[in-house]
């Protein structure tokens, strides 16, 4: 039998690459690193775009990329990180949904495939090469499976739904100034 499986090293592959290129985003966010925002500069985009509180907004999808792409990486916890990183995209996706799907338009391509990757990898587990494989699965159990899926998709929905209405009272306010604009400010 040969030393090294070949499925195994293609999801540490999988792993190393998704999981790098999460943590890279969320390190933006979090940090300001290769040239991102901060924080503080996240709070205020996060809020641009609907996602309120901001700061709260962007410290949860920094730490759902940073903690999900790293825990990925390592294949520990795997299922919890797939969930987390499979959220925090499923946000991101929604501000490009409108844009329709190629990234080179501002399309939802690169935030909905990291996504899939990452839950991918979450159901499919870490492989052998891996910290679960070398903790004896204690963090990749079915449980861990079903209950992180469930309450990933469970935010993921409240986030993408709260930021929704949010914009949706923003053009209806921005429709009804608009009108009293045109009625010349009478009721």
């Amino acid at each position: 039998m040969s030393l090294i499986n070949r499925k195994d090293l293609g999801l540490l592959a999988v792993r190393l690459g998704t999981g790098s290129v999460l943590a890279a985003h969320g390190s933006q966010k979090l940090f300001g690193w290769f040239g991102g925002a901060g924080i503080e500069g996240t709070a205020k985009g996060m809020e641009q775009m609907g996602f309120r509180p901001g700061r709260q907004s962007a410290i949860a999808s920094g730490l759902g990329e940073v903690g999900g792409g790293v825990l990925l990486a390592l294949g520990l916890a795997t299922p919890m990180a797939g969930a987390a990183a499979a959220g925090a995209m499923a946000g991101a996706a929604s501000v490009h949904v409108p844009s329709g799907f190629f990234a080179h338009q501002g399309g939802v391509e690169h935030p909905a495939f990291l996504g899939y990757v990452a839950a991918s990898l979450g159901l499919a587990g870490p492989g052998r090469y891996s910290l679960d494989h070398f903790t004896s699965h204690k963090l990749d159990r079915p449980l861990f499976l079903l209950l992180a899926f469930t309450a990933s998709a469970a935010a993921a929905t409240a986030v993408v739904g709260r930021r929704t209405a949010a914009l949706a009272a923003e053009r209806l306010d921005a429709d009804e100034d608009a009108d009293a604009d045109a009625d010349g400010g009478r009721p």
